[in-house]
């Protein structure tokens, strides 16, 4: 993890605050999307598992997530991936 970002932004392991600046914004989801590994598909349920361990919000941390491209979804929403970068 980033050291600077996870000074300003985690505590513990858990994220403190979600940066209203995008370009901090986009480091913390960086930071977020190692939570998951490539080639593996995910369920909603899984998806806020990992993200509640991390922050209460997990839905938002999800929606940043594919709002940015980390993560894909299929069309009909029940299948999570991370998407290739």
């Amino acid at each position: 993890m980033n050291k600077t970002i996870q000074e300003r932004y985690f505590k513990n392991g858990r994220l403190t605050v979600i940066p209203k600046k995008e370009k901090n914004k986009l480091e913390v989801l960086n930071e977020l999307i190692q939570l998951f590994e490539m080639n593996k598909q995910y369920n909603e349920k899984e998806i806020n598992e990992l993200l509640k361990n991390v922050y209460p919000d997990f839905a938002i941390l999800r929606r940043y997530l594919v709002d940015y491209k980390y993560l894909n979804r299929t069309q009909d929403c029940m299948t999570y991936f991370v998407n290739e970068r």
